[in-house]
């Protein structure tokens, strides 16, 4: 008689599973330009002020401000140029009282000068001579010293996941290295008398994998490195020698077992021998994916997906994305990008139990609706035809046709 299991809530069982996961986040020191989407694995502050000399912003006249107030087209100031300012140098030059100095967009400003006129607000009488046409004020059109960034002003917190514009600003800064926290490695065993290689032409009550690559590319996604470990036989023997070697040489183990209840229980003496505690979690009040399996052995994540496709996607991006997440430190995950619409037809459900429906988003009479994409969970193009899902709460008997609902997108 196959072991009945209880039922956690989600967030209550991906709770369990941290309680007994230690947090140690390994570190490396990359190149910044291979850093994006990486988490840092400590504070960063500006070793030098940005910009480390005023700049214009114009292509213009590098005046003192003074000089030209009251200046207007009927009465302008009369200033007297003394140079050009070259680009990529140092300024010769020093601008005294009802003089000018040429400069050009993103140049030095010369000392002695304190705002730039635009070349459109001037006229030239001649090689040495200009008219300001109207006045501008101190500071203007003028990028000061420490503007962008201060020296020593903080830059990230640990935990900060760096995006495209945080490249370019430590770039901007001369910060060349970086120390990030190492991506986990993920092992990824597929099990399954009737699951065959996606290259393999399957034979009668054959399928081919579908899981390895789907959890793969949700691993992935999720900062972390695949390790596709191949096809088990449902064995116990088998399936625990390949499950301990995998382990051993990762930092988290992902089961995708088959679909009966025996399967089921052959993952989870698999994971109880791996190491302690085993199994924490053995069922989880969502569907698709009841049969979920949590644990941790020896200090290190293992998770027991069920067999069918559906199923095993809900259940990975609920606990493996963000179990990833925190083996990598991230402090602020990437909010889940959301799109608010009406329900075209009504879902039922059950409390006591979160539903995830796939859903694919339909603009009617300048509303956008979300039409469920039913069915089953080996079904795994109702995923791909499908742009995110809609969930069910716990404590709900279902969801209205017409009802404002909150799409999760893929």
């Amino acid at each position: 008689m196959p072991e009945m299991f209880t039922v956690l809530p989600p967030a209550e069982a991906l709770k369990v599973l941290f309680d007994h996961l230690p947090l140690e986040i390994r570190e490396e020191s990359i190149a910044t330009a291979e850093a994006l989407d990486r988490v840092l694995a400590g504070e960063l502050t500006a070793p030098s002020s940005l910009p480390s000399f005023p700049r214009s912003t114009m292509d213009g006249y590098a005046v003192r401000a003074e000089d030209t107030f009251g200046a207007t087209e009927s009465l302008p100031a009369y200033l007297t140029l003394i140079g050009e300012v070259p680009m990529g140098h140092a300024s010769a030059l020093a601008v005294g009282p009802a003089q000018a100095a040429v400069v050009f967009t993103g140049g030095m400003i010369p000392p002695g000068a304190d705002a730039v006129v635009m070349v459109e607000r001037t006229q030239k009488l001649d090689a040495e001579t200009i008219e300001v046409l109207r006045a501008v004020a101190p500071g203007e059109n003028v990028i000061h010293v420490g503007e962008d960034i201060q020296e020593g002003e903080p830059l990230f917190a640990a935990g900060h996941i760096l995006r495209p514009q945080d490249l370019g600003g430590l770039m901007a800064l001369g910060i060349t290295d970086v120390r990030v926290a190492a991506r986990p490695h993920v092992a990824i065993v597929s099990t399954g008398d009737e699951v065959v290689p996606p290259e393999q032409e399957p034979g009668p009550g054959q399928v081919r994998d579908i899981n390895t690559y789907t959890i793969a590319g949700l691993v992935a996604r999720a900062g972390g490195v695949p390790e596709i470990k191949g096809i088990i036989k449902d064995d116990y023997s088998s399936l625990l020698s390949a499950a301990r070697s995998a382990l051993e040489a990762a930092d988290a183990l992902v089961i995708s077992a088959g679909s009966s209840v025996s399967t089921r229980d052959l993952t989870s003496d698999v994971m109880n021998e791996l190491g302690k505690p085993g199994v924490l979690v053995h069922g989880v009040a969502v569907r698709p994916g009841k049969p979920t399996i949590l644990g941790v052995c020896n200090g290190k994540p293992t998770i027991g997906l069920p067999g069918n496709p559906v199923s095993a996607m809900v259940v990975a991006g609920l606990f493996l994305t963000p179990l990833l997440q925190r083996m990598q430190g991230l402090k602020n995950p990437p909010a889940q990008r959301r799109e608010t619409a009406r329900l075209a037809h009504n879902i039922s459900s059950v409390p006591g139990r979160e539903d995830y429906v796939q859903v694919r988003l339909v603009e009617r009479e300048d509303q956008l609706w979300a039409e469920p994409v039913f069915g089953k969970s080996n079904l795994i193009y109702t995923m791909v035809k499908a742009e995110g899902m809609v969930c069910v709460p716990l404590d709900s008997n279902g969801l209205h046709q017409g009802e404002q609902v909150e799409v999760e997108l893929f």
